[in-house]
This record gives C-alpha cells, structure tokens and sequence, in this order.
C-alpha cells in the first residue's frame, strides 16, 4: 500500500488531537544546508535538527541563560518539536502512523553559568506527550551548546518507530 492510500486510511486521530491543542503543523523548514529535514528507514523517522521556526522567521536568538530566559527557551524548544512533527508528517503522510517516540535530542546554546538544559527540553518532551499520550514517553538527552546555527537558542531532533 503507498504511504497516501495508507494516510487516508488512518488520518484523523492524530490530526483531531493537534486541532484540540490548537497547534497547525507548518510547512517542513527548508534545510539549512547539504541534508534533507527527515528521513524515513526500516520502521522508523529521523529528524533532523528543528530550529524554532514559525513561518521561516526564528523566534528567538542568543543564549539561554543570557540574552533568552528558560522559560522562553522551553517554549523555542516546543516549537522546534512540532517543526519535527511538520518533518515525520511530510515522511510518512500521516502522524496517526506514529506507534512510539523513540528518542529526543535537544540542544541548548548555553550561557557558560546555565545547567537547566533538561528543562529547556521538557518543551519538546511535553508537547510529544500531550499529542501521543503514552506512545510519546520517549528517552531522550539534553546538551548544552556554545552556539546553534543561526545563534538558535534550541535546536530538537526525533526519532519515531512507525508502522
């Protein structure tokens, strides 16, 4: 069966769920340089790095602990999930195809004095547990970072089994 025939069988939970959260996937970010935003492998999704984009524009610049607070960066870095989310869609034509989220890896440009990265990153980790429950219990690392493309002060990437 191919990835659209399979789409249209199963879209709609998923999609119901991100509509009762108020999120609308965006367009997939174009890539800032020689990889492509995601791609799909034996059963599971590997995103790339998402920068906490909106509409092409980066919602926010510096260093966390700096120039960006915590609680803003925690809400870059649920942007930057849902970015990936944009990047699993557009791989496999449907999040409802999504049975686990595997692994998160966050990124934080951090402030030299900053060691909140693991809450930072609970804006990604908590979004994927709002829109998969269960299924979006993931493992997952924090690192800080001197510096992100583009002075990003988060950068998410997933890995998702899917069938």
């Amino acid at each position: 069966m191919s990835v659209n025939a399979t789409s249209d069988a199963v879209n709609g939970r998923i999609d119901a769920r991100l509509a009762e959260l108020g999120i609308e996937l965006p367009a997939v970010a174009a890539p800032l340089a020689a990889y492509v935003p995601a791609l799909a492998h034996e059963g599971l999704v590997y995103t790339s790095g998402q920068l906490p984009t909106v509409g092409g524009e980066l919602q926010g610049v510096g260093k966390v602990g700096a120039e960006v607070s915590a609680e803003a960066a925690k809400a870059l870095a649920r942007i930057s999930a849902i970015n990936a989310l944009a990047a699993v869609k557009a791989q496999i034509g449907s999040l409802d195809r999504v049975t686990r989220v595997v692994k998160v890896v966050g990124f934080v440009a951090s402030d030299p004095s900053f060691t909140g990265q693991p809450g930072v990153i609970n804006g990604a980790s908590e979004l994927l547990a709002e829109v998969f429950g269960e299924a979006g219990a993931h493992a997952r690392s924090a690192v800080g970072v001197a510096v992100l493309p583009i002075d990003a002060p988060v950068e998410v990437e997933i890995v998702v089994a899917y069938a």
